[in-house]
């Protein structure tokens, strides 16, 4: 058992700011004596002290080695093989996996909710994806997750299969039966990866679903600073079995990211490992108490809802995740996409991820107190009183989102392939070039190789007149499209 109360490379960067190193080396601002005013504003002179580049020796080069030391730390505490540390955040962990798999075939199954970075992977790895459907909920017009019968119907499919991609928790907290997902992939001689970018957390309290290598997963993805709380952009990628080759992930996480990593993202998975291994279980205790109270204050203001364990009657569904805090905006007869809107106008909060139909907050593991879940209530309820004093006519209608679009040709070959720029009113019936993603949360409603539909393109719009914006068109105002060149 390793000291997960240390944090060895947190110590090795203060320790080398600390001996006033003279620095002739990048970055350009080189501790901060060149720095513009403005950045002392913005990240402070620690920030600046601490912005230490790679290839230092005591530090991430030499013995011992405080870097490897602390990605050693982090793999105990999560429970895998080798852990990684990624600083372009889960999306590259995803596409170093989409790498890794391509050393092992061409084909693979996909969860076709996955996160657009999966999707941007397939593309850079060359694979061909078979699409597996995830439990659709009616009411809400959301995706849960896959069931064992859906993975073991589009394995049918793929019979040369190279690994088989799910995701849980999804956005929403539905959790899915991971153990059986893996048994149904073992059984194939497929490896099992699951995109755990929502569920960093999971293993380190007992009243949580399970984690995904607790239930046996192969390769796990996993978003550290969303819930586990380090700094934005950082996550990693655990590695739990022998169905990958270690060094080839190793090759793969390196292709995949700078060679200028950043010490402060570096440091700050440290420090949330730490924060996790120790003290974890104790801080989602009082997180998720203080969610529960939340959740009964906002069930009873007239017209709202929330998501809770009812989650566990949908078929894909097997574990909820009480860290987020899901409102159902359907009985005051508006959007998810106005509470939002008005919450953060009147009272200066700011929600995670917004739908027709909801309205997501997001809690990290060890900010889930009182004072701040009170600010939350007020808010929504300022929000709700706002909406019951205006007109019945300002109140728009639901646009529940479209099935997704037919499959036409690999996202590869239509994403390399020759294209055409067309109008967006006229995009119907092309199959697109590009992938478009309405964030949040940044699932695919468009791969690129799929035909293009008038409810597509209708859902498209009014999701960015609402507010939100899609991800992946090179056109960013969205007047243009580009599709295959037929």
């Amino acid at each position: 058992m390793l000291d997960q109360n240390r944090t060895p490379y947190v110590d090795a960067l203060i320790e080398f700011a600390r001996s006033e190193p003279g620095r002739f080396n990048v970055p350009g601002h080189q501790g901060g004596v060149g720095a513009d005013r403005s950045l002392f504003e913005l990240v402070g002179q620690i920030g600046l002290t601490n912005d230490i580049p790679a290839l230092i020796e005591g530090i991430d080069v030499g013995e011992p080695n405080p870097f490897q030391e602390a990605q050693h730390l982090a793999a105990e505490a999560w429970g895998a093989k080798r852990t990684w540390f990624l600083l372009n955040g889960a999306s590259q962990g995803n596409q170093a996996m989409c790498m890794a798999v391509a050393h092992m075939g061409a084909e693979l199954v996909v969860q076709r909710n996955v996160h657009s970075s999966v999707i941007d992977g397939m593309i850079m790895a060359g694979l061909k994806p078979t699409f597996a459907a995830p439990e659709i909920d009616p009411e809400l017009g959301i995706a849960h997750c896959l069931t064992p019968e859906t993975l073991t119907e589009a394995l049918d499919r793929c019979p040369d299969a190279a690994a088989a991609i799910v995701v849980s928790p999804t956005y929403f907290g539905a959790s899915a039966d991971v153990a059986a997902l893996a048994d149904v992939a073992h059984s194939r001689g497929v490896p099992l990866v699951v995109d755990e970018s929502w569920g960093a957390h999971l293993h380190f309290h007992p009243d949580l679903p399970q984690s995904a290598i607790n239930a046996g997963a192969d390769l796990v993805v996993s978003s550290t600073h969303k819930i586990v709380g380090s700094l934005t952009q950082s996550a990693m990628i655990h590695l739990s079995s022998d169905r990958f080759e270690a060094e080839i992930i190793d090759r793969c996480v390196s292709m995949t990211e700078s060679t200028s990593p950043n010490s402060l993202l570096c440091g700050s998975l440290d420090a949330a490992r730490r924060q996790a291994a120790v003290y974890g279980e104790e801080l989602l205790t009082e997180t998720i108490a203080a969610l529960s109270e939340a959740r009964s204050e906002i069930r009873s203001i007239d017209g709202l809802d929330v998501l809770d364990e009812s989650l566990l009657r949908q078929k894909s569904v097997i574990g909820w995740d009480p860290l987020r805090l899901t409102i159902d905006a359907r009985g005051t007869g508006t959007t998810g996409y106005r509470i939002a809107a008005l919450g953060r106008q009147l009272a200066n909060i700011n929600l995670e991820l917004t739908s027709d139909t909801v309205a997501v907050a997001v809690f990290g593991i060890g900010t889930g107190n009182p004072a701040r879940v009170l600010r939350l209530v007020d808010g929504v309820i300022a929000a709700v009183d706002h909406i019951g004093a205006e007109p019945p006519s300002t109140k728009p209608e639901f646009a529940p989102p479209p099935p997704w679009g037919e499959p036409a040709m690999t996202p590869r070959d239509a994403f390399l392939g020759a294209q055409d720029v067309v109008p967006f009113t006229e995009a119907e019936g092309r199959i697109s070039a590009e992938p478009l993603a309405t964030y949040p949360p940044g699932i695919p409603n468009v791969l690129p190789g799929e035909r293009l539909t008038r409810e597509t393109l209708d859902f498209i719009t009014d999701s960015i007149d609402h507010g939100g914006y899609v991800r992946g068109a090179a056109d960013r105002e969205m007047s243009t499209l580009r599709v295959v060149a037929e």
